[in-house]
């Protein structure tokens, strides 16, 4: 498994312009890069490769969800990219995520696999508008345990949802943790929210900062305030 930061910086760009803009302002000894859904809509492998070439560790966030094959070639196709970090969405279920796994093992390196268990923008209303019934903590502890059956290396979830989960979980499980605000910050579409040293505190292992760091106006000021709170 590749030695991962503690900190990634999502970059929620429509352009590769922009996006190395962006990253340009971000130092790859203080933070990683997460690629999500726009970003790679726009800009596909070529963002990720040229901030590889920058130094920079990327996270790959895709959060593939389809029928177990596609999904397991999918993850082959994106770890021989050289991410260090991909996804899926743990409600695709156990076959889907071994499936996942076997793709991650057949290639020629060693990400980090882990899987979503519920969107930090979803809340016990949201839950029940879907047709889940059980609460927000049993269904991520569900998702997480489902997650660790299949093999993978941790989950995605909101830092509060950690106590909830841990003693479930194998002792070397990463919580990946989005939902980041600082705590002069507005939670936006968020709802499930903390700070980064709530975070840490909570249990996290790699936060996921997203608009506080981009939309600032000195984005590596932010980072280095966050890292160095949290370190």
């Amino acid at each position: 498994m590749n030695e991962t930061p503690k900190l990634f910086v999502a970059i929620d760009q429509n352009d590769i312009n922009s996006a190395k803009e962006l990253i340009q302002k971000l130092s790859p000894k203080m933070c990683g890069i997460k690629v999500g859904k726009e970003l790679f809509t726009a800009c596909g492998p070529e963002v990720i490769e040229w901030s590889q070439s920058k130094g920079f560790k990327i996270f790959l966030d895709l959060k593939y969800h389809d029928i177990p094959n596609t999904v397991g070639k999918a993850c082959f196709a994106a770890s021989r990219m050289g991410v260090s970090i991909l996804n899926v969405h743990a409600l695709g279920g156990k076959e889907m995520m071994l499936a996942a796994k076997e793709g991650v093992d057949k290639s020629n390196n060693d990400p980090s696999l882990i899987a979503v268990t519920l969107l930090t923008s979803l809340d016990e209303v949201a839950l029940k508008n879907i047709g889940i019934t059980s609460s927000v903590s049993d269904q991520v502890l569900n998702l997480a345990k489902s997650a660790s059956q299949a093999g993978l290396d941790g989950v995605v979830c909101s830092a509060k949802d950690i106590a909830n989960i841990k003693n479930e979980l194998p002792e070397k499980f990463l919580y990946v943790t989005p939902g980041i605000r600082l705590s002069n910050s507005t939670k936006d579409d968020q709802k499930r929210i903390a700070t980064p040293i709530e975070a840490i505190k909570m249990g996290s292992n790699i936060l996921v900062v997203g608009r506080p760091i981009t939309q600032a106006k000195n984005p590596e000021a932010v980072l280095n305030e966050i890292m160095n709170e949290i370190s």
